[in-house]
């Protein structure tokens, strides 16, 4: 195992002003360098941009990882037809909590990184697509956006650099399908929020079938640090290919769940130090490393390193750093079952293997845990998984089945016990819920 290298753990980045008094306003962003990079990058040339973000090696927060840079770079560099910025703010995994509360905490951080992002790629107007239950958000950065225009920050002629831009705050009508970037994109065109057949990439045909770059919040507001900062500063954080701090959000049984910053390759043992150890003292079963479409980790796995690599290497993905711990109490197949009735919820229906999977899925889960499994359950699920994963039109079929796969990998015995004849119901069994 690599050691993180560079800044201590808690050393803040992104959360830095987090709990600064009245820190989403624009007068204590200014105090605290805000706009410091706004200056700096419109003095240079987007080309300019686009490389140091690709030299910084930041990847995407969103759960795919992407070098940042490289998607910034596919936008054509003539300007025949207007180009997007879109910002992705419909956190709806379950278990991630990070972007909203740093919409909320620090709104002006995406505000400038959208600025420098748009500079960078040639575009006149970006989008900001927030989940639309996230009220208390949503009207906090419409009001921080106020205060750019107010400020010369937005509009035309920013800073008198000749640059033009205009923000559009979108509030989207809660469907977690629309976290996939071109339903998203379909859900602002005042469509149905549905994936689209790739090609054409949103690069190529977006929003309005004109070039288009989608990118996380965090992301987008990792740019005007990297700006500030240079390259190689971004890069003394976090491990060679996965470089920079990552917000870790942290939920169920810890003393003190919440966000916690920390670079990328740190470990579940470490975040749990942080986060005051396991609840009451009582041992971890099991914990998610990127919201529950990612496979699940057992206990063995609290020395890996939480970076695009090393959770991969381990069999599971980074995700969103959506950190789920669950102890001893809990029973695997009840929770399986949890997850794959949000799934089967939120399946937009374009597809037939998610469509109907997610839903057979839930049905066999729903009866095993009631204690009424059968010996042929357990191949018939992954049957059906096996037959959505890789088959179904975007990843949401992809994230319906990692829990049930590598729920039964690790813990096959538990869903065996549901198949017994003399089964007693998960919440029994588990002895908790």
């Amino acid at each position: 195992m690599t050691e993180p290298r560079g800044v201590d753990p808690v050393t803040p980045v992104l959360t830095k002003r987090w709990l600064s008094p009245k820190s989403w306003r624009l007068s204590t962003y200014e105090q605290l360098e805000g706009y410091t990079a706004l200056r700096k990058a419109l003095a240079g040339t987007p080309e300019q941009l686009v490389q140091l973000v690709k030299d910084s090696g930041l990847r995407g927060r969103g759960g795919a990882g992407f070098p940042a840079g490289v998607k910034w770079s596919f936008m054509p560099p003539n300007e025949d037809k207007p180009h997007y910025l879109v910002i992705n703010a419909d956190e709806g995994e379950p278990g991630t909590c990070k972007d909203i509360p740093l919409m909320m905490a620090d709104p002006h951080s995406l505000i400038e990184g959208c600025i420098i992002a748009s500079y960078a790629m040639r575009s006149h107007h970006c989008f900001i697509y927030v989940r639309g239950e996230a009220l208390h958000c949503i009207r906090r950065l419409n009001s921080a956006v106020r205060e750019a225009y107010a400020a010369g920050y937005l509009g035309a002629n920013i800073l008198d650099s000749g640059f033009d831009l205009d923000i559009t705050v979108h509030a989207g009508a809660g469907a977690y399908i629309c976290g996939e970037e071109t339903a998203l994109l379909d859900s602002l065109e005042g469509r149905r929020g549905q994936p689209r057949l790739k090609p054409p990439f949103p690069a190529a045909a977006g929003l309005y079938a004109a070039p288009t770059t989608v990118n996380n919040v965090e992301t987008i507001a990792s740019v005007p640090f990297i700006v500030n900062g240079g390259s190689d500063w971004f890069r003394t954080m976090g491990s060679e290919k996965s470089p920079g701090p990552k917000i870790f959000s942290i939920s169920g049984h810890v003393e003190k769940p919440g966000q916690y910053e920390a670079p990328l390759g740190t470990t579940l043992r470490e975040l749990l130090e942080l986060a005051g150890g396991m609840k009451d003292g009582i041992p971890l079963k099991f914990w998610t490393p990127g919201g529950s479409s990612t496979p699940l980790f057992t206990a063995e796995h609290l020395d890996v390193p939480l970076d695009f690599e090393g959770a991969a290497a381990a069999g599971s993905m980074l995700g969103t750093t959506a950190v789920q711990v669950f102890n001893e109490t809990v029973s695997v197949p009840w929770a399986v079952m949890k997850w794959t009735q949000f799934y089967e919820h939120e399946s937009c229906g374009k597809c037939t293997p998610c469509r109907e999977g997610t839903y057979w899925l839930a049905q066999i889960l729903e009866r095993m845990v009631e204690g009424k499994g059968t010996e042929t359950d357990i191949e018939t699920l992954l049957d059906i998984c096996d037959n959505v994963l890789g088959r179904s039109f975007c990843a949401l079929g992809d994230g319906a089945v990692s829990p049930i796969t590598s729920g039964i990998q690790y813990f096959r015995d538990e869903f065996l016990a549901l198949c017994d004849e003399n089964a007693k119901p998960a919440m029994e069994l588990a002895g908790a819920h």
